[in-house]
């Protein structure tokens, strides 16, 4: 396993699948490097690709005003993406890519050791939680791996697609609240 530094050097020259040729920056992930709390969203988009920040864009300015209606602050969390590299046109992940950043997202997770994994839609869900995982039938569920509690909730962008998804993702905010106050040391 590689600390901090060594692994964040080692992202962003990679050069393991297609996405480097066309990626502006590797957006490695941010937050709270001691968080307890850790959401883990598909990968960048045009914005996120031009500052090297995740969830940056319209669907990051709801996941942090989703953050503040549970009283969470990004900067106290880590978010981090399946894939740290932009796919085209913001296409869903190949598995290929996937694959080839997987092993960046496992150091990630086993150097914060995070109480609770919050992914945000289907693609994150199906990687970490289960392959046949259906986002709009599982979102909110908990599950407990290696005894870390994981979940899933609707992508910020597909609740800018179809706000009727939103009230739902209202319960899984409040089912994430509880479950903070239930299992993390820290009060957020």
């Amino acid at each position: 396993m590689k600390d901090w530094d060594a692994l964040y050097e080692e992202c962003i020259h990679c050069q393991k699948c297609g996405l480097a040729e066309t990626r502006t920056n590797v957006v490695f992930g941010e937050g709270a490097r001691d968080a307890e709390v850790m959401f883990i969203g598909e990968g960048p988009g045009e914005q996120e690709d031009r500052t090297g920040r995740p969830f940056v864009g319209r669907a990051g300015q709801l996941l942090d005003d989703m953050l503040a209606m549970i009283d969470l602050k990004r900067e106290k969390v880590f978010i981090g993406n399946m894939v740290k590299c932009r796919p085209p046109q913001n296409r869903d992940p190949l598995n290929i890519e996937q694959e080839a950043c997987i092993g960046y997202l496992r150091n990630q997770v086993a150097l914060l050791k995070p109480k609770i994994i919050v992914c945000l839609g289907r693609i994150a869900a199906m990687k970490l939680i289960k392959e046949d995982f259906k986002i709009t039938r599982e979102h909110g569920q908990w599950i407990e791996k290696a005894g870390v509690w994981m979940m899933a909730m609707y992508h910020p962008s597909a609740l800018l697609r179809d706000p009727r998804k939103r009230p739902e993702s209202f319960e899984d905010l409040k089912s994430l609240q509880a479950k903070i106050r239930e299992v993390c040391v820290r009060t957020y």
